[in-house]
């Protein structure tokens, strides 16, 4: 046992070192030890101490565990996943094959549309140079790129969240032996074989959340000054847990969990793309800006950061990076592939809601940039996209359905008798992670608890919170219609208290 431990430990160690290897980060934290290795603090007789006692005095050491931190917990998991080459036997065992073969049809299909937009409009999908006048004028507006005049009438979204639904409530699995398939109401998804939690599990995951740590302002504020001087990524996460972190620590809080503090090669890389943005015309600007123009434009908590939305998702959609970390399902699917644009993302309707928080956090385009990317790899890109991920869009509407049939059995029981899919009302939620939904400053509490516990099961868990608040009413009334106008205002909504009553109640 004891040597399969050490073997195992010895894979791991292996695996991380690799990892790091591979990290931007690895060639200055290398230099840095160079040097620390030649300078006089190390005595060559006693190396090993001497370079400890240096590494931690120049604080290699925190920015050594943050790296691992976020490479176990992201990367590794990457490299640890099941070799994707199978064979056709095997395929054809796997309970989950429609799945994975759905999630590849569904990235096909949409970035088939891009592509089809670009024929209609005889604009290449890759871009074309920018005419001079035109890079000048983009140039001098940069900062005020709502000014910045565009004719977009021929343009629209790609998809929309409810072409995505559409799709998921058309998935059907292998029929089971003894199954009758016309018993089946053809909008559950309890046929779907994924592993979701129970009630009593989303208490174990969220147990922090019910304990009752008294704090004031103050204290808050001395806290989070002491957990950020520590510069340690795991207690930073260990705070947001509690859900009242103070307005003035969150956006440095979460850049210590998503490992995105500016470096200078991020600067470098920024004013790359923000380059490529000035020179390159791309059909996927027309398309962030008519975005944004019909989303955060119009809504009264956002359209004041209309200027630097633009930036902020003009430079993403140019991030080779991105596609390079973002995981999508595969499978052996015939037929045509087709090209999407740098970052792999095809930007649609609504996709510009999950920047639009984070202005609320920081001042510097560049700031605001690299956490908001890490927030959509991590956690944003299993909301648009069909797979088989424990967070990704179908297990979470799995898990809100068998919440709802489970502990609001009458609500339930009312939407079958309508013949109202449930999803139908909370989707746009779900997909959204209740941006633009709820008020700004509920909002960043859920998104701190979607960080704090690294989850994507607080939007279901929470979605249920509020039919559940709201089930009197919609008890007494029998149209999807109906239905929309009780939950559309989610204004007076507070996410902590309500959460915390939701998981604390028998």
């Amino acid at each position: 046992m004891e040597e399969l431990q050490d073997s195992s430990i010895h894979h791991m160690t292996a695996k991380v070192i690799a990892a790091i290897k591979n990290a931007k980060c690895y060639e200055p934290i290398y230099k840095e030890l160079q040097r620390l290795v030649a300078s006089p603090s190390v005595d060559k007789n006693d190396m090993r101490n001497t370079l400890e006692d240096a590494i931690k005095a120049a604080g290699l050491e925190t920015e050594i565990r943050n790296m691992i931190f976020n490479l176990v917990r992201s990367r590794l998991k990457k490299i640890d996943a099941p070799d994707v080459r199978q064979t056709t036997k095997s395929l054809q065992s796997d309970p989950l094959s429609y799945l994975k073969r759905a999630g590849v049809l569904w990235d096909r299909r949409v970035r088939k549309s891009l592509n089809a937009m670009c024929g209609e409009l005889k604009v290449p999908l890759h871009g074309q140079p920018r005419i001079s006048a035109d890079r000048e004028d983009f140039v001098a507006k940069w900062n005020e790129l709502s000014n910045y005049n565009m004719d977009l009438a021929s343009y629209r979204p790609v998809y929309a969240p409810k072409d995505l639904l559409e799709v998921l409530l058309s998935l059907k699995g292998p029929t089971r032996p003894n199954e009758d398939n016309d018993q089946i109401p053809q909008w559950e998804f309890s046929h779907i074989a994924l592993p979701v939690k129970n009630l009593f599990d989303l208490r174990t995951h969220y147990a922090d959340l019910l304990r009752n740590d008294p704090y004031n302002i103050h204290d808050s504020a001395v806290q989070c000054q002491i957990i950020l001087d520590s510069k340690l990524a795991p207690m930073c996460q260990q705070y947001l847990k509690k859900g009242c972190t103070p307005a003035p620590y969150r956006g440095a809080l979460w850049a210590a969990v998503l490992d995105s503090k500016l470096h200078d090669y991020d600067i470098e890389n920024w004013q790359k793309l923000r380059n490529s943005v000035w020179t390159t015309d791309h059909i996927v600007d027309k398309l962030v800006f008519k975005d944004i123009q019909l989303t955060a434009s119009n809504d009264d908590q956002y359209f004041v950061f209309e200027d630097v939305l633009y930036q902020v998702l003009l430079c993403f959609s140019r991030d080779t990076d991105i596609a390079n970390c973002v995981e999508y399902e595969t499978f052996p699917v015939k037929g045509k592939t087709y090209e999407g644009p740098p970052s792999g993302v095809v930007p649609f309707h609504g996709i510009c809601m999950f920047a639009a928080p984070f202005c609320y956090l920081y001042d510097s385009p560049v700031c605001l940039y690299y956490t908001f990317r890490a927030f959509y790899i991590r956690y944003c890109h299993r909301l648009t996209t069909i797979n088989t991920h424990p967070q990704g869009i179908v297990s979470l509407c799995l898990l809100f359905e068998k919440l709802l049939q489970t502990y609001e059995p009458q609500l339930w029981s009312h939407f079958r008798e309508l013949q109202i899919q449930p999803l139908r009302v909370v989707f746009k939620w779900l997909m959204r992670g209740f941006s633009g939904h709820l008020p700004p400053d509920q909002l960043l509490v859920l998104w701190d608890l979607i960080l704090g516990y690294d989850s994507l099961e607080i939007l279901p868990l929470f979605a249920i919170i509020i039919l559940s608040f709201r089930k009197d009413s919609l008890m007494q009334v029998s149209s999807l219609d109906s239905i929309e106008s009780i939950l559309a205002d989610l204004s007076s909504i507070k996410v902590l208290p309500l959460v915390q009553l939701a998981l604390s109640r028998d």
